[in-house]
């Protein structure tokens, strides 16, 4: 179980990676799902635990999150 995190372009999505590393949260880039947008461009897939933590330290950050979904 992931939730995967919608920004707005490959650098936040870069820069997303990089906060999420250095909160201790484990993440990989992968291509936005089909089903949830049919722009081309990568999202951030995390942990479903890790949802609340991951979002927290993205605020903080002032990174912009388009949305976020469970899957």
């Amino acid at each position: 179980m992931y939730t995967v995190i919608l920004v707005p372009s490959t650098s936040h999505a870069l820069r997303a990676e990089k906060i999420l590393r250095a909160a201790g949260i484990e993440c990989k880039l992968i291509p936005v799902p089909r089903h949830l947008s049919s722009d081309c461009g990568v999202c951030v897939r995390i942990p479903r635990a890790a949802r609340d933590a991951a979002c927290a330290a993205l605020q903080q950050a002032h990174l912009e999150v388009e949305s976020v979904h469970d899957l």
